[in-house]
C-alpha cells in the first residue's frame, strides 16, 4: 500500500490451499479445538437490537439538515452498517442458528440486510464461501483484485481513489470474474430490500434512505472499518497469504479481525476465535 510498487504480478504457487493444510495440522495437535466450532446463539439477539437501532435512527434524521445527514452516515450508519456486513458474513457460515437451520439464517441474513438499503446478503453468501474454498484462485476467489486493477492503481492518489471506491468494486468484480444466474433467494433478498427502502421513503422521505445507502458505501469504502479488506489478505511477507489483526475494532466487526483463525475454522463464530490461539 506504498507509494511505490513492489511487484507487478500475483504471487504464484502450486500448492494445496494453505488453511486447509493448516485446519488438519491444527487439529491432529489439538483436537479439542472442535469443542469450539457451533453456532453463537447471542448473534440474533445483537443483529436484532442494531437493525433497531439503525431503524430509530432513520426516523430521528428525517428532518435534519442535509449535513448533519451526511456526517451522521459516514460516521454513524456507515459504522453500523460495515458491522451489519459483518453480522452476514457470520450468518453466511450459519453461524447464527447453525446448520441444521438454515431457513432461519437466511431469514436473519435478510432482517440484517435492511439497514443497508442494497440487497447483498444471500449473493455475498453466494461468492464468499467459495473465497474460503478456493482462497487465492484467480478464476473462483473473486476477492482477489483483478490484473487491470493491479495494473493501474499503483500510486498513492489512485490507491486512495481505489479505497473510496472500494464497495464498487467489491459489487462488480465478480460479474467479471465468474458470472453466476440470478438465484431464487437473491431476489427475494432484492423485493424485501426495495420493500423496505419503498416504506422508508414513503413514511419519513428522501433522507433517511440516503442515510441508509450512503452510510454503507462510505461504511466500506474510506472508512476506519474497512481497513481490514486490506489487511487480511495483503501479502506483507512472502509466502504468508492471510493476516490477523487483535485490535480494539473486532469489537464492531463481530471479530473479523481473528482471520488467520477465521480462515483455519471457518465454522468457529467471531465470539470463540479468540480462544483458538489460547
Amino acid at each position: 500500500m506504498g507509494a511505490q510498487v513492489s511487484q507487478t504480478d500475483y504471487e504464484w504457487v502450486y500448492t494445496e490451499e494453505p488453511h486447509a493444510t493448516r485446519r488438519k495440522e491444527i487439529l491432529a495437535k489439538y483436537p479439542e479445538v472442535k469443542k469450539l466450532m457451533g453456532h453463537e446463539p447471542r448473534t440474533k439477539y445483537i443483529v436484532a437490537a442494531v437493525v433497531l437501532f439503525q431503524i430509530l435512527s432513520l426516523y430521528l434524521i428525517k428532518d435534519a439538515s442535509w449535513v448533519t445527514v451526511v456526517i451522521l452516515a459516514y460516521c454513524l450508519g456507515g459504522t453500523i452498517n460495515h458491522s451489519l456486513t459483518l453480522a452476514i458474513h457470520e450468518i453466511s457460515h450459519n453461524l447464527a442458528f447453525g446448520h441444521s437451520y438454515p431457513l432461519a439464517n437466511r431469514i436473519l441474513g435478510y432482517i440484517a440486510n435492511l439497514p443497508l438499503g442494497v440487497p447483498m446478503s444471500v449473493s455475498f453468501k453466494k461468492y464468499h464461501l467459495e473465497h474460503h474454498r478456493y482462497q487465492g484462485d484467480v478464476e473462483r476467489d473473486v476477492d482477489i483484485p483483478t490484473e487491470i486493477e493491479g495494473r493501474f492503481f499503483t500510486r498513492t492518489w489512485s490507491k486512495f481513489v481505489y479505497c473510496l471506491l472500494m464497495p464498487y468494486f467489491y459489487t462488480i468484480r465478480p460479474l467479471f470474474v465468474r458470472p453466476k444466474p440470478l438465484t431464487g433467494l437473491e431476489l427475494i433478498n432484492i423485493v424485501i430490500q426495495v420493500a423496505f427502502d419503498i416504506c422508508i421513503y414513503n413514511f419519513w422521505g428522501i433522507k433517511p434512505v440516503f442515510y441508509m445507502i450512503a452510510g454503507t458505501l462510505m461504511g466500506t469504502g474510506l472508512h476506519p472499518l474497512s481497513g481490514h479488506f486490506i489487511a487480511e489478505h495483503y501479502m506483507f511477507i512472502k509466502g504468508c497469504e492471510t493476516y490477523s489483526y487483535y485490535g480494539p475494532l473486532n469489537y464492531l466487526t463481530f471479530n473479523v479481525g481473528y482471520h488467520n483463525e477465521h480462515h483455519d475454522f471457518p465454522y468457529i463464530p467471531g465470539s470463540r476465535l479468540y480462544k483458538v490461539g489460547t
